[in-house]
């Protein structure tokens, strides 16, 4: 069975692009499908793909830019590589799981392989060395060529590292990884996305957010009894609790031996380590002398805000 269309590409904005990739999971999801994302944790992708929240990528500048240096990465990589390369305008589905999309940069003229355009960080140079290539970009390309279909039996990587580096790598088609790429894929839509039930919650800042808007205020006198799992949870938060202070307390203990040899020096060089301990001037309004002096115009400007404070004692 051959792919789908889901829509030409030709001559639409970034914004509708990024909307459209909600219709679905595509190349740049599938690692974070499989909690293999360095950037993004599977909640923060589920509220996305449930319209919850707006996609990250409209607002990062790395992502722009790297869209901006595709056409020269693709034009570089036909120099170097001697083949030929097209743009495939169109975001693509899967024949019969129609959530799962792909946005294939370019397809290689007169082979059944396609090119994946990046830009990268002089400071993961390390991740391009020798045959290395990032974990969340093989997962991304294999989704693309099972997309494709089976008569697609490989992809092509062309890098730009730092401004200054290109490199470019060749990857075979695995059947193996596709297969259970798409079946985590599956799981993640049918079991998550489409009943509206979020994944695990995790530690970042998406999850936070949508418990704090979703349970913004209490029942008064309300109480919940909990499984015996959760005496486990607790105990495991308060020792990590625990371990955190003595960490903030061992590393201020060293901050302050530096700021003391540092003295009234504004800088302080190490090998490749610099430090600054500089003064900082800031603004601010004495709330206490504003509703002493100025009581109306305190009553005009201040603003009630409240949330729930979460802590844990021991009963005895």
């Amino acid at each position: 069975m051959s792919m789908n269309q889901l829509a030409s590409t030709a001559n639409i904005d970034r914004e509708t692009w990024l909307h459209l990739r909600t219709k679905g999971i595509g190349g740049s999801d599938a690692a974070v499908v499989l909690g293999l994302s360095k950037w993004k944790t599977p909640f923060e992708l589920y509220l996305e793909k449930s319209g919850l929240v707006i996609p990250e990528e409209i607002q990062s500048d790395a992502a722009y830019f790297g869209t901006q240096l595709e056409d020269l990465v693709a034009k570089e990589f036909e120099k170097r590589s001697g083949k030929k390369v097209r743009r495939k305008n169109a975001i693509l589905q899967h024949p019969e799981h129609e959530f799962i999309i792909a946005n294939v940069d370019r397809m290689i003229v007169g082979e059944k392989a396609i090119l994946e355009c990046k830009t990268a960080s002089a400071y993961l140079a390390k991740e391009w060395e020798n045959d290395e290539i990032p974990e969340s970009y093989i997962i991304q390309i294999q989704h693309y060529l099972g997309v494709l279909g089976p008569e697609y039996k490989k992809g092509y990587f062309a890098v730009l590292i730092g401004g200054n580096k290109f490199v470019w790598k060749e990857i075979a088609r695995d059947d193996e990884l596709i297969e259970l790429i798409f079946q985590r894929e599956i799981e993640f839509w049918n079991n998550h996305v489409l009943v509206n039930i979020p994944p695990a919650l995790d530690g970042s800042s998406a999850a936070e957010q949508y418990l704090k808007q979703r349970y913004n205020r209490e029942e008064k006198g309300k109480s919940v009894d909990f499984t015996s799992e959760y005496k486990e949870k607790i105990d495991e938060y308060l020792e990590i609790k625990s371990s955190v202070k003595a960490l903030e307390e061992q590393m201020k203990e060293i901050e302050n031996q530096i700021k003391y040899e540092m003295k009234d020096a504004e800088l302080g060089f190490v090998k490749n380590y610099q430090t600054e301990w500089k003064s900082i001037t800031s603004n601010r309004v004495d709330t206490k002398k504003l509703k002493e002096h100025f009581p109306d115009i305190y009553t005009q400007v201040v603003k009630e805000s409240s949330y729930r404070k979460f802590g844990i004692k021991e009963l005895i």
